[in-house]
């Protein structure tokens, strides 16, 4: 009669280990905020940011400013990604131009 089927069970293949599907778990690695150079802020502002934001000493702050202005980019924080995803927000309030990815040393 015109009775509903249940549909037939899915086959599935069994990977090789070789071949796995999930992959090994990653250990927990930090991830980091990079500022990078930009043609608009000055250096003293990018110092003044690092001490206020950070709450690093001038003499860090200034080093942090120099390592953006000459290399191009510096690691400013380092931690959990949700900790990083929060300064890099904060550095796009102040205007400048930063970045997070996992520190892969």
């Amino acid at each position: 009669m015109g009775g509903v089927t249940a549909p037939a069970p899915l086959e599935t293949e069994k990977p090789d280990s070789a071949q796995e599907v999930f992959a090994e778990p990653e250990p927990d690695v930090p991830w980091i905020t990079l500022v990078h150079n930009d043609p608009v802020n000055l250096m003293s502002y990018v110092t003044y940011v690092f001490q206020a934001y950070f709450g690093y000493s001038k003499d860090k702050a200034t080093k942090l400013m120099l390592d953006v202005h000459h290399k191009g980019r510096a690691v400013v924080s380092s931690g959990s990604r949700e900790e990083m995803e929060r300064d890099v927000q904060a550095m796009h309030g102040y205007g400048l131009w930063a970045t997070l990815q996992q520190d892969r040393k």
